[in-house]
């Protein structure tokens, strides 16, 4: 089946449009509410300036539709994308492997989405990303490329395709602990220094900040009162904050493939084949080990296009047993294993002899330009210390069949499982300490966007040499 070239939906060029106000936001605050009526000096030339380049962007944002043309055409994908360099890309149907959508609120007005097919390869033209498309377009897109069951995203809450199981689904206790594990409470703070920065660009704050902290500190029991309601606030924007990007989060699956879904006004869902999934991550941060929590992640060769999205991940504010348990489901053939292999104790003496880079960057520094703060070389060398202390005791390793099994970090850590079949190399360093130490690195390298290359340090000779001859026996 083939298709005419057809341009995007119109509705593309509001979305540049909106785009490109937000990002000249304070620019055109600044000059032409604030400063409506000043039209002299530099003010003067810099709306002239601005009005120039708001025009040429405007008109190339519409050359820019008008030229770029997408067509489907014996089972490939044609782009023609550039308005002063022409560029034709073309990218087969069997190549694309996992896709995803994503509606934001003003999609949601328009009754669009958006849509991005991940291919195989590890380039940067391995996604084709359809950024405004109606629904009806993407399901027509996905019926071409032989989508057997097409995940609906306006499909109604809790409606699901026949065969397809779900296997978790977020509550409210869910979203109120991923507010407190991601600290989204404390959002309003950053937001506010970054308007304050932004307006301070323009205007001088400091006088008026001076006369503000003068004030508190003659009224200091105002601080009391004014600080619940902050943290309030704060609590409240960090709550909505987390609903609508975790809000509705569904894990699904059928024989095939594994769909996520989440967000509230602005939804993403993703699909992948479970054949397709080059390894497992499992992340853990500080607050995480505390609370028992873990972060999921499916590693897959195509990438998942906007990184930002973070639709490759499985809940991440899961507990620990239940997300173990979820991988099985998901993915019967990886399996976790708990019980895994120590380094030697002679590795712990590598680690603190190692050369303290960091440490000796900043004590320089300090040293140079501000010597009455030197004291804090010393703090950041007692926790590069337990950093290294703390990678000791977690770093782990195994070997087991078809897969290898690693977990690494100080601080946080992160756990790996991938099997032989997907790793594109592997390979065995080692320097001169570790010579003396007769341990080595091994690295091994799978296929992703971009390339995933994961490293496990000091691991004793032999081991690396069998991990070698393990996967050096592969069929």
């Amino acid at each position: 089946m083939s298709s005419q070239p057809k341009r995007y939906h119109a509705a593309w060029l509001l979305f540049e449009l909106v785009s490109f106000i937000k990002n000249a936001f304070f620019f055109i605050l600044f000059l032409f509410i604030l400063r409506a009526d000043t039209y002299t000096g530099w003010i003067l030339w810099a709306k002239v300036l601005f009005i120039i380049f708001a025009g040429w962007t405007i008109l190339n944002i519409i050359l820019k539709w008008f030229f770029q043309t997408y067509q489907i055409k014996n089972r490939t994908i044609i782009l023609r994308e550039g308005v002063y360099v022409k560029n034709q890309r073309v990218v087969p149907i069997e190549r694309i492997q996992n896709h995803q959508t994503h509606t934001n609120f003003l999609h949601r007005m328009l009754k669009l989405t958006s849509l991005t097919l991940e291919t195989g390869s590890s380039d940067s033209e391995a996604s084709v990303t359809f950024s405004v498309i109606t629904h009806e377009e993407a399901r027509h897109i996905l019926h071409l490329i032989e989508e057997k069951e097409v995940m609906e995203s306006e499909a109604e809450e809790g409606k699901q395709k026949s065969g397809t199981t779900v296997y978790f689904r977020s509550t409210k206790k869910d979203t109120s602990k991923a507010a407190l594990t991601s600290f989204s409470f404390l959002a309003i703070f950053p937001i506010l220094a970054a308007v304050y920065f932004q307006l301070d660009d323009f205007f001088n704050l400091d006088k008026s900040t001076e006369n503000i902290f003068h004030y508190f500190s003659e009224h200091l029991w105002l601080l009391f009162p004014l600080f619940i309601l902050a943290m309030i606030l704060s609590a409240g924007i960090g709550y909505i904050q987390t609903v609508i990007k975790y809000g509705n989060y569904t894990i699904s699956a059928d024989a095939e493939r594994i769909y996520i879904r989440k967000g509230v006004g602005n939804t993403s869902t993703f699909s992948i084949q479970k054949n397709k999934v080059q390894a497992i991550k499992i992340n853990q941060s500080l607050i995480k080990r505390l609370l028992n929590m873990v972060e999921v992640k499916m590693v897959s060769a195509g990438g998942t296009g906007d990184e930002k999205l973070e639709t490759n991940a499985l809940y991440p504010f899961m507990a620990k047993h239940d997300a173990y348990e979820l991988i099985n489901l998901l993915l019967p053939a990886y399996h976790i294993e708990e019980s895994m292999k120590r380094l030697p104790q002679k590795v712990l003496y590598l680690k603190l002899l190692a050369p303290y880079y960091g440490t000796i960057a900043v004590g320089i520094g300090l040293f140079m330009f501000q010597r009455e703060w030197l004291w804090i070389t010393g703090v950041i060398f007692l926790l590069g210390i337990l950093s290294r202390i703390l990678d000791y005791f977690f770093t782990s390793y195994l070997r087991h069949g078809e897969f290898i099994q690693t977990r690494k970090g100080g601080f946080s850590n992160e756990t790996f499982l991938t099997r032989r079949q997907r790793i594109e190399q592997i390979e065995i360093k080692h320097s001169w300490l570790q010579r003396k130490f007769n341990v080595a690195s091994l690295q091994f390298s799978n296929r992703s966007k971009p390339v995933l290359i994961s490293e496990l340090d000091d691991l004793p000779k032999e081991d690396a040499a069998e991990f070698y001859t393990w996967y050096g026996s592969r069929t």
